[in-house]
């Protein structure tokens, strides 16, 4: 089905048969982190928005990830049996954050959805899930089953001390990881929400706002092959774009963690190459 473009910060290129929807008007206020509130009342309105049939969902930079809560949301209510997650993405996004939804934030909440039996977070590279940062994850979802990351060349070995060891799956390199999940998916038959942080790329394959992991286009192809007899929907992310915060603790809050701005003068460049990647990954979807 034709994909669909949130446009919140300029930076997905037409794709082809594609209906754009204008969203500019709420990019200062869900950028980074927003409310619980504003997710709400954001879900509420995109949703009046939608065509009747749609295919993946495009929404711009990876600041924005997590919107992916109330599309999974929406997506999972019609689903005829429980849904399984998966997220690609450089990050587990599962981190405490006592100020609304943050863009790392937002799997904990999906992991409790009554209609989701698990979070998948694929192609960690990030010391995020490493023992210096193990404090801010939120470690009852894993405990629980409800959430597991699987990372490549991270450090988890204080996991099995605190009896989390299912929840984590370590590997040598993204072939090793991809191999594993392959043979995962093809025992599995649930239907499948997948989301796509294109952080989890090497940056040689696209450059992101974020620090970035080292999966391949053809890696994420192959996934999306996997899965797409089960797919009720799927989420496109991490373009490249100018954060411009107008909120002072937006701004401190990306400093810390550690968010350059784009060279301006390599901007169109890199969004080129984006452009590219969703392309082939249209192409995947639509197979």
């Amino acid at each position: 089905m034709p994909p669909l473009i949130l446009d919140l910060d300029s930076s997905v290129g037409r794709l082809p048969a594609s209906t754009r929807v204008m969203m500019r008007g709420w990019h200062d206020r869900l950028r980074f982190a927003c409310s619980t509130r504003q997710l709400r009342a954001f879900g509420a309105h995109v949703s009046t928005l939608f065509p009747a049939s749609h295919g993946t969902v495009f929404y711009g930079s990876g600041d924005f990830h997590h919107l992916s809560l109330p599309l999974i949301e929406r997506a999972t209510s019609e689903a005829p049996k429980p849904v399984r997650v998966l997220v690609f993405d450089n990050h587990p996004d599962n981190m405490r954050f006592p100020f609304g939804v943050h863009c790392g934030s937002w799997v904990s909440r999906v992991a409790a959805l009554r209609a989701v039996t698990r979070v998948d977070v694929i192609g960690i590279t990030s010391g995020d899930i490493g023992r210096f940062h193990a404090w801010e994850n939120r470690l009852w979802p894993l405990y629980q089953g409800r959430v597991r990351y699987w990372s490549i060349g991270v450090d988890i070995a204080w996991s099995r001390r605190v009896g989390l060891h299912r929840a984590f799956k370590s590997f040598g390199s993204a072939e090793t990881l991809m191999a594993a999940l392959l043979d995962d998916l093809a025992r599995d038959t649930a239907p499948v929400y997948l989301s796509i942080d294109k952080d989890v790329l090497d940056p040689q394959e696209a450059q992101t706002n974020w620090d970035q992991g080292c999966l391949s286009v053809a890696q994420l192809q192959a996934a999306i092959t996997a899965v797409r007899g089960r797919l009720i929907g799927s989420d496109v992310n991490g373009e490249i774009s100018i954060p411009g915060y107008p909120q002072r603790w937006k701004r401190m809050l990306a400093a810390v963690d550690d968010q350059p701005a784009p060279d301006p003068s390599s901007l169109l460049a890199m969004q080129r190459q984006q452009h590219a990647v969703n392309l082939a990954l249209c192409k995947a979807f639509d197979s």
